[in-house]
């Protein structure tokens, strides 16, 4: 089994930089990714990256305004969220993921998630 939990999540103003953390415990995990759910809409892939972080995805509406990156040191296993320039359309909640087997942009692909974090950006 595979526990995680998301911080870093608060109110900022758009064109600010946010840093969103994942901390897992239980094992290692093939992939990690992060979703966003904004409210009335539909859960969404954001960003995804594999165990040794050679693979990354992001989705067209964040690409080159976030940044994914894990951290695979001895008893710690986590990823990070960079996101910059945010705008009021990024308000959502953000949900970390893992995936024991393959990395994708497809919410079933991953096998565990988090509680998730409140970003909310405002004009």
């Amino acid at each position: 089994q595979v526990q995680l939990v998301e911080s870093g999540g608060r109110l900022v103003q758009a064109g600010d930089s946010l840093r969103l953390s994942c901390a897992a415990s239980g094992r290692d995990v093939y992939a990690m990714a992060w979703f966003r759910r904004a409210p009335g809409k539909e859960r969404e892939f954001v960003a995804a990256i594999t165990w040794s972080g050679f693979n990354i995805y992001y989705s067209d509406s964040v690409k080159g305004r976030f940044n994914i990156s894990r951290d695979n040191a001895r008893n710690r296993n986590a990823v990070y969220l960079q996101m910059n320039n945010l705008k009021p359309e990024d308000t959502a909640v953000y949900y970390c993921a893992a995936g024991d087997s393959a990395l994708g942009s497809e919410a079933d692909t991953y096998d565990y998630w988090g509680q998730g974090t409140q970003v909310t950006v405002s004009s």
